[in-house]
């Protein structure tokens, strides 16, 4: 029991300065991509370039997190989005942009 009691106190502890530490990439994404905040693409937030709610990227998020280290930036900005608006990372025949500007996600092969 104490046991159990520790490990819940000590998440509770580490899991929310975990959360406070990620960068908004969400918010960066919104403002960098023009797209409202009531998308859908909005509100599938850490799953625009996550394989879900993991820390495994999709490959849009590959392909960003690349950009962003070409660009020496650490935060999503349009000239991000720019450097590759034409790939078409998650390979579904349509380019990353033209899926953005549709309300689509650009790392899911699935969803065109």
């Amino acid at each position: 029991m104490k046991f159990r009691r520790s490990l819940v106190t000590g998440l509770a502890l580490v899991i929310p300065v975990a959360v406070m530490a990620l960068p908004p990439m969400g918010k960066d994404f919104i403002a960098a991509a023009k797209i409202s905040p009531d998308s859908k693409l909005a509100k599938s937030d850490c799953a625009i370039c996550h394989v879900g709610r993991t820390p495994k990227l999709n490959p849009y998020g590959t392909d960003m997190k690349a950009a962003m280290a070409a660009l020496n930036i650490k935060k999503v900005t349009p000239a991000v989005l720019a450097k590759i608006a034409t790939k078409d990372s998650d390979k579904d025949g349509v380019k990353n942009m033209v899926e953005i500007k549709k309300d689509k996600a650009p790392g899911d092969p699935k969803i065109k």
